[in-house]
Protein backbone atom coordinates (compact mmCIF):
# COMPACT_ATOMS: atom_id res chain seq x y z
CA UNK A 1 0.00 0.00 0.00
CA UNK A 2 1.12 3.29 -0.92
CA UNK A 3 1.50 5.73 1.89
CA UNK A 4 -1.17 8.28 3.16
CA UNK A 5 0.96 11.22 2.15
CA UNK A 6 1.26 9.70 -1.48
CA UNK A 7 -2.12 8.75 -2.32
CA UNK A 8 -3.32 12.71 -0.60
CA UNK A 9 -0.76 13.93 -3.37
CA UNK A 10 -2.21 12.19 -6.40
CA UNK A 11 -5.42 12.48 -5.20
CA UNK A 12 -4.97 16.33 -5.05
CA UNK A 13 -3.52 16.35 -8.05
CA UNK A 14 -6.09 14.62 -10.02
CA UNK A 15 -8.89 16.62 -8.23
CA UNK A 16 -6.87 20.02 -9.43
CA UNK A 17 -5.90 18.70 -12.88
CA UNK A 18 -10.08 17.90 -13.79
CA UNK A 19 -10.61 21.42 -12.27
CA UNK A 20 -7.99 23.06 -14.47
CA UNK A 21 -8.99 21.07 -17.71
CA UNK A 22 -6.42 20.82 -20.89
CA UNK A 23 -4.08 23.24 -20.46
CA UNK A 24 -4.04 23.45 -16.58
CA UNK A 25 -2.30 20.31 -16.93
CA UNK A 26 -0.48 20.73 -19.05
CA UNK A 27 0.73 23.26 -17.23
CA UNK A 28 1.38 21.08 -14.27
CA UNK A 29 2.84 18.40 -16.15
CA UNK A 30 5.78 21.10 -17.02
CA UNK A 31 5.73 22.41 -13.95
CA UNK A 32 6.14 18.82 -12.53
CA UNK A 33 9.23 18.38 -14.88
CA UNK A 34 11.02 21.03 -13.62
CA UNK A 35 11.19 19.85 -10.36
CA UNK A 36 13.26 17.25 -8.26
CA UNK A 37 11.57 14.25 -6.39
CA UNK A 38 13.00 16.44 -3.49
CA UNK A 39 11.32 19.67 -4.69
CA UNK A 40 13.91 21.52 -5.23
CA UNK A 41 14.14 23.39 -8.52
CA UNK A 42 16.13 21.76 -11.52
CA UNK A 43 18.18 24.56 -13.52
CA UNK A 44 16.91 24.90 -16.76
CA UNK A 45 19.98 26.27 -19.17
CA UNK A 46 17.82 29.48 -21.67
CA UNK A 47 17.24 28.87 -25.07
CA UNK A 48 19.61 29.96 -27.40
CA UNK A 49 18.03 32.90 -29.09
CA UNK A 50 19.69 31.95 -32.56
CA UNK A 51 18.16 28.56 -32.13
CA UNK A 52 20.17 25.12 -31.67
CA UNK A 53 23.99 24.63 -32.01
CA UNK A 54 24.69 22.42 -35.49
CA UNK A 55 28.23 20.73 -34.23
CA UNK A 56 30.98 21.19 -37.38
CA UNK A 57 31.87 18.66 -39.83
CA UNK A 58 35.26 17.07 -39.40
CA UNK A 59 37.57 18.15 -41.73
CA UNK A 60 40.03 15.39 -43.86
CA UNK A 61 43.32 16.19 -44.76
CA UNK A 62 44.74 14.59 -47.76
CA UNK A 63 48.21 13.81 -46.62
CA UNK A 64 50.57 12.35 -49.88
CA UNK A 65 51.77 8.83 -49.94
CA UNK A 66 54.95 9.53 -49.60
CA UNK A 67 55.14 11.77 -46.59
CA UNK A 68 55.66 10.53 -43.14
CA UNK A 69 52.74 9.97 -40.51
CA UNK A 70 50.39 13.31 -40.12
CA UNK A 71 51.52 14.12 -36.35
CA UNK A 72 49.32 14.62 -33.86
CA UNK A 73 47.48 17.83 -34.18
CA UNK A 74 46.21 19.60 -30.68
CA UNK A 75 42.99 17.68 -29.07
CA UNK A 76 41.25 21.54 -28.25
CA UNK A 77 41.63 22.31 -31.79
CA UNK A 78 40.64 19.37 -34.18
CA UNK A 79 40.09 20.34 -38.21
CA UNK A 80 36.93 21.42 -39.09
CA UNK A 81 34.91 22.41 -42.46
CA UNK A 82 33.39 25.28 -40.84
CA UNK A 83 37.00 26.38 -38.75
CA UNK A 84 39.30 26.12 -42.19
CA UNK A 85 36.66 28.27 -43.95
CA UNK A 86 36.73 30.57 -41.24
CA UNK A 87 40.98 30.78 -40.95
CA UNK A 88 40.89 30.93 -44.68
CA UNK A 89 39.12 34.40 -44.36
CA UNK A 90 40.90 35.50 -41.35
CA UNK A 91 43.73 35.08 -43.96
CA UNK A 92 42.99 37.43 -46.20
CA UNK A 93 41.48 40.02 -43.51
CA UNK A 94 42.77 43.39 -43.60
CA UNK A 95 41.01 44.35 -40.92
CA UNK A 96 43.19 42.33 -38.75
CA UNK A 97 45.89 45.55 -38.84
CA UNK A 98 45.96 48.61 -37.39
CA UNK A 99 45.05 50.71 -40.48
CA UNK A 100 42.96 47.92 -42.29
CA UNK A 101 45.64 48.13 -45.21
CA UNK A 102 47.70 44.35 -44.64
CA UNK A 103 46.42 41.06 -43.82
CA UNK A 104 48.20 37.57 -43.20
CA UNK A 105 48.43 37.22 -47.58
CA UNK A 106 49.99 40.33 -48.19
CA UNK A 107 53.05 38.99 -46.82
CA UNK A 108 52.22 35.15 -48.09
CA UNK A 109 51.07 34.91 -51.51
CA UNK A 110 49.88 32.21 -53.17
CA UNK A 111 51.35 32.18 -56.57
CA UNK A 112 54.91 33.17 -54.81
CA UNK A 113 54.13 29.74 -52.61
CA UNK A 114 52.78 32.09 -49.75
CA UNK A 115 56.25 34.06 -49.52
CA UNK A 116 55.83 38.04 -50.59
CA UNK A 117 58.96 37.96 -53.64
CA UNK A 118 60.56 40.60 -51.21
CA UNK A 119 63.82 40.83 -48.80
CA UNK A 120 62.46 42.08 -46.16
CA UNK A 121 58.57 41.62 -45.70
CA UNK A 122 56.46 44.68 -45.46
CA UNK A 123 54.14 46.08 -42.98
CA UNK A 124 52.08 48.56 -42.29
CA UNK A 125 52.68 52.20 -42.61
CA UNK A 126 55.50 50.94 -45.21
CA UNK A 127 57.40 49.28 -42.19
CA UNK A 128 59.76 46.78 -43.13
CA UNK A 129 60.78 43.62 -40.68
CA UNK A 130 64.67 42.76 -40.12
CA UNK A 131 63.82 39.15 -42.11
CA UNK A 132 62.31 37.85 -45.34
CA UNK A 133 58.67 36.20 -44.78
CA UNK A 134 58.99 32.38 -44.90
CA UNK A 135 56.93 30.19 -47.31
CA UNK A 136 54.00 28.59 -46.08
CA UNK A 137 53.04 24.84 -46.91
CA UNK A 138 53.34 21.70 -44.83
CA UNK A 139 52.89 23.49 -41.70
CA UNK A 140 51.38 20.58 -39.73
CA UNK A 141 54.87 18.45 -40.02
CA UNK A 142 56.52 21.61 -38.26
CA UNK A 143 57.78 21.39 -34.64
CA UNK A 144 58.80 25.17 -34.82
CA UNK A 145 57.66 28.01 -36.42
CA UNK A 146 59.68 31.49 -37.58
CA UNK A 147 62.90 31.52 -38.34
CA UNK A 148 64.20 31.49 -34.49
CA UNK A 149 61.61 29.19 -33.60
CA UNK A 150 59.91 31.79 -31.70
CA UNK A 151 56.67 29.66 -31.84
CA UNK A 152 55.86 26.44 -31.21
CA UNK A 153 52.22 26.00 -32.26
CA UNK A 154 50.81 27.57 -35.40
CA UNK A 155 48.10 28.93 -32.83
CA UNK A 156 50.25 30.97 -30.94
CA UNK A 157 52.50 32.04 -34.17
CA UNK A 158 49.21 33.90 -35.04
CA UNK A 159 49.53 36.05 -33.23
CA UNK A 160 52.96 37.73 -33.42
CA UNK A 161 52.60 38.86 -36.54
CA UNK A 162 49.29 40.75 -36.08
CA UNK A 163 50.63 42.31 -32.44
CA UNK A 164 53.92 43.00 -34.22
CA UNK A 165 54.55 46.75 -34.33
CA UNK A 166 56.53 46.62 -37.56
CA UNK A 167 53.91 44.05 -39.13
CA UNK A 168 49.92 44.48 -38.50
CA UNK A 169 50.64 46.32 -35.17
CA UNK A 170 47.37 45.85 -33.89
CA UNK A 171 46.43 44.09 -30.39
CA UNK A 172 44.32 40.60 -31.27
CA UNK A 173 41.89 42.09 -28.70
CA UNK A 174 41.54 45.09 -30.48
CA UNK A 175 41.08 42.89 -33.99
CA UNK A 176 38.37 40.88 -32.07
CA UNK A 177 36.47 43.68 -31.67
CA UNK A 178 36.74 45.29 -34.99
CA UNK A 179 35.28 42.03 -36.66
CA UNK A 180 32.99 41.30 -33.74
CA UNK A 181 30.69 44.16 -35.24
CA UNK A 182 30.93 43.48 -38.45
CA UNK A 183 28.33 41.44 -40.13
CA UNK A 184 30.25 39.14 -41.75
CA UNK A 185 32.55 37.52 -39.19
CA UNK A 186 29.68 36.63 -36.08
CA UNK A 187 27.58 33.87 -38.21
CA UNK A 188 30.76 32.35 -39.41
CA UNK A 189 32.30 31.81 -35.75
CA UNK A 190 29.09 30.54 -34.62
CA UNK A 191 28.69 27.80 -37.54
CA UNK A 192 32.98 26.92 -36.38
CA UNK A 193 33.20 27.23 -32.61
CA UNK A 194 29.23 27.03 -31.50
CA UNK A 195 29.09 30.95 -30.90
CA UNK A 196 28.74 34.72 -32.30
CA UNK A 197 31.12 36.18 -29.75
CA UNK A 198 34.27 35.95 -30.87
CA UNK A 199 37.33 35.14 -28.84
CA UNK A 200 41.43 35.95 -29.23
CA UNK A 201 41.85 32.23 -28.75
CA UNK A 202 39.20 30.70 -31.62
CA UNK A 203 40.53 33.42 -34.15
CA UNK A 204 44.14 32.04 -33.63
CA UNK A 205 42.61 28.41 -34.03
CA UNK A 206 40.88 29.27 -36.58
CA UNK A 207 44.08 30.92 -38.38
CA UNK A 208 45.78 27.94 -36.92
CA UNK A 209 43.31 25.30 -39.05
CA UNK A 210 43.74 26.84 -42.60
CA UNK A 211 47.00 26.93 -42.61
CA UNK A 212 47.61 23.37 -41.48
CA UNK A 213 45.49 22.37 -44.88
CA UNK A 214 48.36 24.17 -47.17
CA UNK A 215 49.36 20.83 -48.18
CA UNK A 216 52.34 20.92 -51.31
CA UNK A 217 52.94 17.48 -52.60
CA UNK A 218 52.76 17.79 -55.84
CA UNK A 219 55.77 18.43 -57.65
CA UNK A 220 57.31 16.56 -60.25
CA UNK A 221 59.95 15.48 -57.41
CA UNK A 222 56.78 13.99 -56.07
CA UNK A 223 55.70 12.32 -58.88
CA UNK A 224 59.39 10.57 -58.98
CA UNK A 225 59.80 9.64 -55.58
CA UNK A 226 56.42 7.39 -56.53
CA UNK A 227 58.05 5.43 -58.62
CA UNK A 228 57.41 7.52 -62.09
CA UNK A 229 61.12 7.49 -63.67
CA UNK A 230 59.78 9.36 -66.70
CA UNK A 231 58.92 12.69 -63.93
CA UNK A 232 62.06 13.80 -64.29
CA UNK A 233 64.97 13.84 -67.22
CA UNK A 234 68.74 12.49 -66.96
CA UNK A 235 70.18 16.10 -65.86
CA UNK A 236 67.63 16.43 -63.37
CA UNK A 237 68.25 13.12 -62.06
CA UNK A 238 71.99 13.93 -62.06
CA UNK A 239 71.21 17.51 -59.91
CA UNK A 240 69.35 14.90 -57.55
CA UNK A 241 71.86 12.57 -56.63
CA UNK A 242 74.18 15.57 -56.35
CA UNK A 243 71.48 17.15 -54.26
CA UNK A 244 71.76 14.28 -51.55
CA UNK A 245 75.16 12.65 -51.97
CA UNK A 246 77.75 13.69 -49.04
CA UNK A 247 81.14 14.14 -50.89
CA UNK A 248 83.84 12.96 -49.06
CA UNK A 249 86.47 12.98 -51.35
CA UNK A 250 85.69 9.88 -53.36
CA UNK A 251 82.27 10.69 -53.82
CA UNK A 252 81.51 13.87 -55.74
CA UNK A 253 78.03 15.71 -54.09
CA UNK A 254 76.63 18.96 -53.19
CA UNK A 255 75.92 18.29 -49.75
CA UNK A 256 72.35 19.77 -49.68
CA UNK A 257 70.40 16.43 -48.50
CA UNK A 258 72.13 16.70 -44.82
CA UNK A 259 69.98 19.48 -44.33
CA UNK A 260 66.77 19.72 -46.72
CA UNK A 261 66.31 15.52 -46.39
CA UNK A 262 63.51 13.03 -47.08
CA UNK A 263 60.47 14.50 -48.93
CA UNK A 264 59.63 17.37 -46.65
CA UNK A 265 63.10 19.42 -47.89
CA UNK A 266 64.08 19.88 -44.39
CA UNK A 267 65.47 18.68 -40.86
CA UNK A 268 63.62 20.79 -38.76
CA UNK A 269 66.68 22.06 -37.45
CA UNK A 270 68.46 25.57 -36.72
CA UNK A 271 71.64 25.82 -37.80
CA UNK A 272 74.58 28.12 -38.96
CA UNK A 273 74.76 27.91 -42.43
CA UNK A 274 78.43 30.00 -42.40
CA UNK A 275 76.85 33.18 -44.24
CA UNK A 276 78.79 35.53 -41.82
CA UNK A 277 81.87 35.66 -39.56
CA UNK A 278 79.72 38.18 -36.93
CA UNK A 279 76.38 38.16 -36.75
CA UNK A 280 73.84 41.30 -36.70
CA UNK A 281 71.12 38.77 -36.24
CA UNK A 282 71.59 36.27 -33.19
CA UNK A 283 68.97 34.23 -35.02
CA UNK A 284 67.85 30.98 -32.50
CA UNK A 285 70.38 32.56 -29.82
CA UNK A 286 68.23 35.10 -29.51
CA UNK A 287 65.30 33.35 -28.09
CA UNK A 288 67.22 30.75 -26.37
CA UNK A 289 69.63 33.44 -24.74
CA UNK A 290 72.32 30.57 -25.72
CA UNK A 291 75.52 31.46 -27.05
CA UNK A 292 75.58 28.20 -28.86
CA UNK A 293 72.33 29.14 -30.38
CA UNK A 294 73.86 32.14 -32.11
CA UNK A 295 73.81 32.89 -35.85
CA UNK A 296 71.78 29.58 -36.48
CA UNK A 297 68.57 29.84 -38.18
CA UNK A 298 65.54 27.43 -39.22
CA UNK A 299 66.07 24.90 -41.79
CA UNK A 300 63.25 26.41 -44.56
CA UNK A 301 61.54 23.05 -46.62
CA UNK A 302 63.04 23.84 -50.25
CA UNK A 303 59.75 22.95 -51.88
CA UNK A 304 58.41 25.15 -54.00
CA UNK A 305 61.96 27.03 -53.85
CA UNK A 306 62.42 28.26 -57.04
CA UNK A 307 59.35 30.58 -56.35
CA UNK A 308 60.45 31.71 -53.39
CA UNK A 309 62.92 34.03 -53.88
CA UNK A 310 65.09 36.25 -52.37
CA UNK A 311 66.69 33.53 -50.27
CA UNK A 312 67.73 33.24 -46.33
CA UNK A 313 66.61 35.05 -43.62
CA UNK A 314 67.57 38.23 -44.46
CA UNK A 315 67.11 37.90 -48.59
CA UNK A 316 70.20 38.40 -49.33
CA UNK A 317 70.64 35.80 -52.77
CA UNK A 318 68.14 37.13 -55.23
CA UNK A 319 68.84 33.53 -57.36
CA UNK A 320 69.10 29.55 -56.49
CA UNK A 321 72.28 30.10 -58.79
CA UNK A 322 73.56 32.42 -55.88
CA UNK A 323 72.34 29.96 -52.97
CA UNK A 324 74.74 27.17 -54.42
CA UNK A 325 77.49 29.49 -55.22
CA UNK A 326 77.40 30.49 -51.56
CA UNK A 327 77.67 26.83 -50.19
CA UNK A 328 80.57 26.00 -52.80
CA UNK A 329 82.79 29.03 -52.41
CA UNK A 330 81.83 32.09 -49.54
CA UNK A 331 81.28 29.69 -46.76
CA UNK A 332 82.68 31.81 -43.43
CA UNK A 333 84.44 29.05 -42.08
CA UNK A 334 85.34 31.43 -39.40
CA UNK A 335 81.80 31.84 -38.01
CA UNK A 336 81.27 30.95 -34.62
CA UNK A 337 78.95 27.64 -34.25
CA UNK A 338 79.34 27.47 -38.15
CA UNK A 339 77.43 23.99 -39.04
CA UNK A 340 79.83 20.60 -38.31
CA UNK A 341 78.20 19.27 -41.50
CA UNK A 342 80.04 22.50 -43.65
CA UNK A 343 83.15 20.69 -41.98
CA UNK A 344 83.74 17.68 -43.02
CA UNK A 345 82.99 18.20 -46.89
CA UNK A 346 84.76 18.41 -50.07
CA UNK A 347 85.03 17.20 -53.32
CA UNK A 348 88.41 17.34 -53.26
CA UNK A 349 90.37 13.58 -53.35
CA UNK A 350 93.29 14.96 -51.33
CA UNK A 351 90.75 16.60 -48.70
CA UNK A 352 93.02 19.86 -49.30
CA UNK A 353 89.98 21.70 -48.23
CA UNK A 354 86.41 22.06 -47.00
CA UNK A 355 84.91 23.62 -50.15
CA UNK A 356 82.79 21.78 -52.39
CA UNK A 357 84.64 22.66 -55.43
CA UNK A 358 81.75 21.96 -57.55
CA UNK A 359 82.14 22.48 -61.20
CA UNK A 360 79.92 24.72 -63.10
CA UNK A 361 78.03 21.93 -64.77
CA UNK A 362 77.46 20.73 -61.13
CA UNK A 363 75.99 23.66 -60.17
CA UNK A 364 73.72 23.94 -62.70
CA UNK A 365 71.99 20.51 -62.44
CA UNK A 366 71.64 20.76 -58.42
CA UNK A 367 69.66 24.25 -59.80
CA UNK A 368 67.68 22.25 -62.00
CA UNK A 369 66.32 19.82 -60.06
CA UNK A 370 65.33 22.38 -57.27
CA UNK A 371 63.08 23.95 -59.94
CA UNK A 372 61.63 20.29 -59.78
CA UNK A 373 60.33 20.66 -56.16
CA UNK A 374 57.67 23.50 -58.04
CA UNK A 375 53.93 22.57 -57.08
CA UNK A 376 52.14 24.40 -59.51
CA UNK A 377 49.03 22.94 -58.13
CA UNK A 378 49.60 24.21 -55.10
CA UNK A 379 49.64 27.83 -55.99
CA UNK A 380 46.45 27.60 -57.91
CA UNK A 381 44.30 25.46 -55.67
CA UNK A 382 41.29 27.59 -55.27
CA UNK A 383 40.61 25.90 -51.99
CA UNK A 384 43.87 28.33 -50.82
CA UNK A 385 42.87 31.44 -52.50
CA UNK A 386 41.36 34.44 -51.28
CA UNK A 387 37.05 34.04 -50.57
Amino acid sequence: MKPLTMRRTTAGFARTACRAGRGGLLALLLGLAACTSDGRDTPVAPADPEGPVVPPTPYVLSVPTNFPALPAQPADNPLTVEGVALGRQLFYEKGLSVDATVSCASCHRQELAFTDGLAHAQGVQGGRTPRSAMALGNLAWEPTLTWDGAATTLENQARIPIENPVEMHQTLAAGVARLQASTTYPPLFRRAFGSSTLTEANMLKALAQFERTLVSGSSRFDRYSKGDRTALNAYEVQGLVLFITHPDGTRRGGNCGDCHAGNLQTDHNFRNNGLDASFTDLGRGAQTGLAADNGKFRVPSLRNVALTAPYMHDGRFATLEAVVGHYNEHIAFGSPNLDPLLLNTTNDPAQRSFTLDLTTDEKAKIVAFLRTLTDSTFIRDPRFAKP
